[in-house]
């Protein structure tokens, strides 16, 4: 059995804390053979388990809570072993705890709290729930009321010790384990009476037994409960603490100094699903929501919109939320109308009513008045981040667990193709992949969803971050397609596709990854054709930009034409922002005469590269054949870093471009490629494959019946076709690269 040696830290997340979970990194995990959610072996000074899930901290650390830590017996910098554990289910379980914990706690609620941990005879427990990967069924809300309700609000204070179970070893408890406290109740059996002890000696009574309370369900369709909030789990537990100081817990912050009343902001990219997560936030708390969207709100008359947003406020018994989606569009930060100031008069009002809260939703927070993030509005704010390639194959399990999908689906492959995608975006695979799988199994008595219906339905779907970009198509090339040019290929890779596939070994070597390069050479020579190759080997999401499309002669739109491109580039990533003649976008400064747009454009684009926000999974590729017109500062060491020069091709070169541009041009047996390539000095990549078409062109004019081309045809089409490489122009871009 494979085991590993780590050191002891202590857990930095309140997510964890008390619940039984280890972290470790995924390369330990990997190690050990064990999937996030098993069982692990802890040997310390003693010997315990717990379940193991990814952790974020260094490969040769293991995060515990302090819980944990003390079943062990090791404190933060010792080392324990870490190995798989043989987890069974528990038969039985005897616990023990505090007078008032076994007083006031019936066997089945505490059954309800221990179920999904892992335990060991001898370990110290919490009555925490296991809320980070619980079984399915768990109504965890319900265990946290029923808790708090018996013992009050030190509840998750409490510890239990497991004093017996069976069978030996590891246990996981399950609804059907019987638990009980030790020489008391267990589950299954009559309610015990309690005694208690008074001033004329110990009173009998019967121990209380929990009321049922028969409550309707509005008939809406109910929203994910928060544990299937993939990748939101941080967000959602913070705003759930938020709802339980505001609506449980106002007198603890009148007595702090601080004002009883809730609002925040949630930011993230469209379709990310930040409506989603106030929602099952909210009726996990047991708070009603009124949602209300922005937008129709700010196309109605402005008494029609004061009235409906009065009326929102007032709806719902209290606890209630009101949720107002895509604020921007309601209250602009430029040009604010004038019901902008009645609305947040009107909400100002509203947020200091007793158990009400407010709670905003936007992608786009810059363009929110400022007005709303003052100290008594939403002086509060989460973000929501655009999920990376694991959370996308987690939301993918969570999206598909009801579905009828073919056995052996690799969600991890799905997951890989889909770079950019947002939750919204993987409803719509899912659907399009269900529609893929009902046209092709119509008459089948059990179809189900195959791996080629969901990997077909990615190159369909279009991420919502890409829907207002252009885009560079592939047509499914690779870098396997680009003939020669190994050197230039590997630059490439190294550059772009590295930094994106390996950010672990980047970090592990302690250096940040190249934020771009450049591309440099004659015309024609098949720059943007490496640069299609490179996307579609990776799978990257590419902006594309021509030229000076972002010039404009009005102060200031240049600059926000650059942001706009930067931050579409970061809700797409992975994604590579393709910045095709470059030359025109960033010529030197101090140099232009069109009242300095250029010089603000090159300074907007040093900005994005090396600013203050650094970009993450976003990388920058340049390409142009006049590489001494860029203003220098863009190419210096954290920006386009990585100069690459693609020369013309030689003959080899231009003999596999030939054969690439005829592959489907039926050609003669007189014709030898290879012998006419190496008759080809000066002609460019474009030149070869121009040459290709016009011979073609030329059979065609002889007979539009002609079936294949000939070396005659060829030799025509070399009168019509010259070299467009320049000679002066080649020595200097040799000498530049020379010098470089």
């Amino acid at each position: 059995m494979p085991q590993i040696t780590l050191t002891v830290r202590l857990t930095p997340s309140a997510v964890d804390t008390r619940r039984g979970v280890v972290r470790l990194h995924p390369e330990v995990l990997d190690a050990l053979g064990v999937e996030p959610w098993d069982g692990v072996r802890l040997t310390g000074a003693r010997v315990s388990a717990a379940l193991a899930a990814t952790g974020d901290g260094p490969p040769g650390v293991v995060l515990l809570d302090d819980v944990t830590m003390s079943n062990l017996g090791v404190t933060e910098g010792a080392e324990v072993v870490v190995a798989p554990a043989e987890v069974r289910p528990a038969r039985s379980l005897t616990v023990s705890g505090s007078r008032l914990a076994s007083l006031s706690l019936t066997p089945e609620t505490v059954r309800l709290a221990l179920i999904g941990k892992i335990l060991t005879v001898g370990d110290a427990v919490s009555l925490l729930p296991q809320d980070l990967a619980p079984p399915p069924g768990s109504d965890l809300s319900a265990v946290r009321g029923r808790l708090s309700r018996a013992i009050g609000t030190t509840w998750t204070n409490e510890l239990l010790t497991v004093t017996a179970a069976e069978p030996d070893g590891p246990v996981a408890v399950h609804p059907s384990t019987v638990v009980g406290w030790r020489d008391g109740a267990r589950t299954g059996e009559a309610a015990p009476t309690a005694q208690l002890a008074g001033p004329g000696g110990t009173v009998t009574t019967p121990a209380p037994e929990p009321v049922a309370v028969d409550v309707p369900e509005p008939v809406v369709e109910a929203p994910p409960p928060v544990t299937d909030l993939v990748g939101a789990r941080e967000v959602a537990d913070r705003l759930a603490e938020w709802f339980e100081l505001a609506f449980n817990r106002p007198e603890l912050l009148t007595r702090l100094g601080a004002a009883a009343q809730l609002g925040a902001l949630l930011t993230g990219p469209e379709g990310v699903g930040k409506a989603t997560v106030v929602r099952s936030v909210a009726k996990a708390a047991g708070a009603s929501v009124t949602e209300l969207a922005a937008p129709t709100l700010a196309a109605l008359e402005p008494n029609a919109a004061s009235a409906r947003l009065s009326e929102a406020i007032r709806a719902g018994d209290t606890p209630s939320v009101l949720l107002l989606t895509d604020l921007d569009a309601l209250l602009p930060a430029s040009n604010p109308p004038p019901l902008s100031t009645v609305v947040i008069d009107t909400l100002r009002a509203a947020i200091r009513t007793p158990g009400r809260a407010i709670v905003a939703t936007t992608a786009h927070p810059e363009a929110v008045d400022p007005r709303v993030r003052g100290v008594d509005l939403l002086d509060r704010s989460l973000s929501l981040p655009l999920p990376d390639a694991k959370t996308r194959t987690d939301l993918l399990r969570v999206l598909l667990r009801d579905l009828p999908v073919e056995s052996g689906v690799d969600f991890g492959e799905v997951a890989e193709r889909t770079p950019g995608f947002v939750a919204a975006d993987l409803v719509a695979l899912r659907r399009e992949a269900a529609v893929r799988a009902a046209l092709r199994d119509k008459d089948a008595e059990a179809p189900t969803i195959t791996a080629e219906d969901l990997l077909g339905a990615s190159e369909t779907v279009r991420p919502t971050s890409m829907s207002t970009s252009d885009t560079l198509q592939t047509g499914g090339l690779t870098l396997d397609a680009v003939g020669d040019m190994a050197e230039v290929k590997q630059s490439l890779t190294e550059a772009i596709l590295w930094p994106l596939r390996y950010p672990d070994s980047f970090a592990r070597l302690g250096v940040a990854p190249p934020r771009g390069m450049l591309l440099y050479g004659p015309p024609g020579c098949g720059k943007t054709f490496l640069v299609r190759a490179l996307a579609g080997t990776g799978k990257l999401n590419v902006l594309s930009v021509k030229g000076a499309e972002l010039m404009d002669k009005w102060v200031g739109e240049s600059e926000r034409a650059v942001r706009e491109l930067f931050r579409r580039a970061a809700e797409a990533a992975p994604a590579m922002v393709f910045l095709d003649e470059v030359d025109a976008l960033a010529p030197r400064r101090g140099q232009s005469s069109d009242s300095g747009v250029a010089d603000r454009v090159v300074a907007a684009l040093l900005t994005e590269l090396d600013g203050v926000e650094p970009m993450r999974d976003v990388v920058v590729l340049g390409a142009t054949n006049r590489p001494e017109l860029i203003d220098p500062a863009l190419l210096r060491p954290g920006r386009l870093e990585r100069l690459v020069y693609v020369p013309p091709p030689d003959a080899g070169a231009r003999g596999d471009i030939l054969r690439a541009a005829a592959r489907n041009t039926p050609l003669a047996a007189d014709v030898d490629l290879d012998a006419l390539a190496g008759e080809l000095d000066g002609y460019s990549a474009a030149d070869c494959a121009a040459l290709v078409r016009e011979a073609a062109l030329t059979a065609m004019r002889e007979s539009l019946d002609a079936t294949e081309v000939t070396a005659t045809h060829l030799a025509t089409a070399r009168e019509a076709v010259r070299p467009s490489l320049d000679p002066a122009q080649l020595a200097t871009l040799e000498a530049y690269a020379a010098s470089r």
